[in-house]
């Protein structure tokens, strides 16, 4: 029997009443019900400690959470209306990132996931809507609306070419994609919605919170899609290593 892929999601940073990480439970189940089984990743440990936990994960989910200290980046200043997450977690965020690219790890960002991959690959961020993109539709607070996949894109792959209706909670959005991405879907009003990685099998970003819609749905055929290209990068590993164990 074929062992379901472990998945490696982190979590929200707190700084009240004491610091510390919040998993909701939205995340875990989403996966449990895409195939996999969700592993809480904490914000601690040497950069060996990580590579030693990434080399036995199958994928990683990158969460929604706060906002980016963009000081601490180097980025110019922050928006007085952001949260900036606790600037160990946010570090780590971009190490989990880094060790997951390098062990060419299938990881899905959602929301701040999918911006911490834009922004760790030179992509410039809008730090408040609708003040940094006047008259845009409303993006926070749960509100839904719908997104296009783009043509030949991962995303669309998972979910079609129609529209799809999303569950959006940000105030802060991509302005850009990175160099050597694609954007793989915009709002009516073109808006980044969601970015990917062509060069590589499963490396997708989207803005809006799939782990909130029907499983059975579009949203649900994102985790799903994930999930699986988790279990084929775990088969793929284990068939390596019987391959070199059993050489003389």
């Amino acid at each position: 029997m074929i062992a379901p892929p472990l998945i490696g999601i982190n979590g929200l940073a707190l700084t009240k009443p004491k610091p510390g990480l919040r998993l909701d439970d939205h995340y875990p189940q989403a996966v449990l019900n895409a195939g996999g089984i969700p592993v809480a990743i904490c914000p601690m440990g040497s950069a060996d400690e990580l590579n030693q936990l990434i080399s036995r994960l199958d994928g990683v989910l990158l969460t929604g959470g706060d906002d980016f200290d963009m000081e601490h980046l180097g980025l110019g200043a922050t928006h007085p209306e952001a949260s900036p997450t606790r600037i160990g977690k946010q570090d780590f965020d971009f190490r989990l990132l880094e060790a997951a690219e390098r062990a060419n790890l299938p990881t899905l960002g959602i929301c701040y996931g999918m911006q911490l991959m834009g922004v760790a690959h030179g992509a410039t961020l809008l730090q408040h809507l609708p003040e940094d993109r006047p008259g845009c539709q409303e993006h926070s607070g749960g509100i839904e609306h719908g997104v296009l996949p783009q043509a030949e894109s991962k995303l669309a792959l998972c979910t079609g070419l129609e529209q799809v209706n999303v569950i959006s909670k940000h105030h802060q959005a991509l302005r850009d994609a990175p160099k050597g991405w694609t954007v793989s879907a915009r709002d009516g009003q073109g808006l980044i919605e969601a970015i990917e990685n062509p060069s590589v099998d499963f490396m997708l970003g989207v803005q809006w919170h799939p782990e909130l819609s029907d499983p059975d749905g579009p949203n649900g055929r994102i985790l799903k899609s994930f999930v699986q290209a988790a279990a084929n990068h775990a088969a793929s590993r284990a068939n390596h290593q019987a391959t070199t164990s059993s050489r003389p």
